[in-house]
Formats: C-alpha cells, structure tokens, sequence
C-alpha cells in the first residue's frame, strides 16, 4: 500500500482565530517539564520561546478557511510522545522559497537547532502576536522577512514576499505557510550568509543554517540528506508550477 504523502495543500485564502493554551492534565505538564529538561541537558542552545500552536482549520461554508490557533512554548512540543497523533497541537511555521540563478535555496540546520543536520528552506515557528495585535497574514508575512534576514543575512521588504502555498502535515497538522521572494543571485546569498553574526539570536552558537546548497528538483534536496517533512513535496510542487 503507498505511504500517504507528509502533507496535503490547502486553499491560501485563509483568516485566524485564537483559542485559549490547551489543558494539560498534571501528569503531562509534569512529564512535558520533565522531557524539557532532558532536552536542555542534551542541547544547552534550545530556548523555549513562545509560539503560535495549529489546532486545525474550520471549513465554513463560505468564506476563506479559519485556521484555529493557541499560544504555546516550545517545550509542550514534548506532546507529541505523550498523546495520539490527532491529539496533539501543530506547529504553525512559515518557510521563504528563494529563487537563484543556480536554483532554490535550501539550508542545513546547525548542531544548535531543534533539528541538527535537517535540509529545509528559511523560516520557522510563528509566535504569537504582540498584545492587542491579531494573527494575519501580514504579520506571517513580516515574520518569514525576519527568518530569512536571521538565518540567511538577507533583507527583503516583507511587502514583496508572496504568500505561495499552505500546506498541513498529515500526522499533527501542522501548518506551514509558504512564501516566494524576488528571483536574486546565488553569490549574493551565499555572501550575506557568511557576513552573519555568530550568534544573531543570543540563545544559539551560531548561525541557525550552517549550510546552504541550490536545488533545482525535488530529488537534488532528498540527495543532500534528511530533510523536513514537508521539503519533497513543496519543491515538487514548486517545480512542477508553469
């Protein structure tokens, strides 16, 4: 029987809705606190900063889709070993497709990241808006500016960044929004890398991509290492595009 595909595309058109930080019995925030410090044990890098949780989309009849959304932190991603697969939040990321002349960048996560060794595009984790802000597309769309300007060293205006594609993860539903940039060079990114700080963030050691290559096929990014789940298809998606 063929594996089901890491994620499914959803329609972009889409608005947000918060919900109150899930419940946890005293077990699991025990168990959650517990696993958090082991995690810190082994990678004293990690902080555990807020983020924005996905709780699952709600499909009205009319409208766009209305993603449901809880602010969180990073350890109660321990939840995942401690519930069924449909129990547990998602996380809520967004990542920037960045065209060059030699193809789209990919970049390696160094030994201080949540996943060592990964290949995955720019982005990460939304956090929750400040307070008295809503979660919008706009404010996704300034947070993936600020990922690529931190791991890459490259600055675009959040205003030329396209919303792409959504795409949700089948096993925790995890929501990732997609973003294109202006087509730029290869040497202009591989420059503005080098130039970055050794700790532009002051909780990690380094640069959070330790690595960048250029892939122009689904298959060149599978042949460089293990990568995000939701790598294969995006760029499959991507190349496949007219």
């Amino acid at each position: 029987m063929p594996r089901p595909p890491a994620v499914e595309f959803l329609d972009t058109a889409v608005g947000f809705v918060e919900h109150p930080t899930p419940e946890l019995t005293s077990w699991e925030q025990s168990e959650v606190d517990r696993l958090w410090e082991e995690t810190r044990s082994r990678n004293p890098a990690v902080f555990d900063g807020p983020i924005a949780a996905a709780l699952g989309v709600d499909r009205p009849d009319t409208g766009p889709l209305l993603v449901k959304w809880a602010p969180m932190t990073y350890r109660y991603r321990a939840l995942r070993r401690l519930r069924p697969p449909e129990q547990v939040p998602g996380s809520l990321y967004v990542t920037v497709l960045v065209p060059t002349e030699r193809g789209i960048l990919v970049g390696r996560g160094s030994p201080g990241t949540a996943r060592p060794g990964c290949w995955t595009l720019p982005g990460g984790a939304v956090e929750p808006p400040a307070p008295g802000r809503v979660l919008d597309v706009a404010g996704l769309r300034r947070h993936a500016a600020r990922e690529l300007l931190e791991e890459v060293g490259l600055r675009v205006p959040s205003g030329e960044l396209r919303l792409w594609a959504l795409a949700r993860g089948r096993r925790f539903g995890s929501l990732g929004f997609h973003f294109v940039c202006p087509a730029t060079s290869s040497e202009l990114v591989r420059r503005h890398h080098a130039g970055l700080p050794e700790a532009p963030d002051g909780h990690g050691a380094g640069p959070e991509l330790d690595e960048l290559a250029f892939v122009t096929s689904q298959s060149e990014a599978t042949g460089l290492g293990p990568t995000a789940d939701y790598l294969p298809q995006v760029l499959h998606r991507y190349f496949s595009s007219p």
